[in-house]
């Protein structure tokens, strides 16, 4: 079977998202009322596989048609 796995990717919490800080500090200088910014990366995979999971990340799967 075909499948797409997405994975997104994202600091733990508790560790330093400068990214995600430049981003909330800019926002708010445009005038933006900002709680908290977090950054991620999205990864989709297109793979043949029973079972293509093995690592401890949120991951959807779904059948491409």
């Amino acid at each position: 079977m075909k499948y797409r796995a997405k994975v997104e990717v994202a600091l733990k919490p508790g560790h330093s998202d400068p990214e995600g800080e430049t981003i909330s500090r800019l926002l708010r200088e445009l005038g933006y009322t900002v709680d908290a910014v977090n950054v991620s990366k999205v990864y989709n995979i297109i793979l043949e596989a029973q079972n293509p999971t093995k690592d401890n990340y949120s991951i959807t799967i779904e059948e491409q048609r």
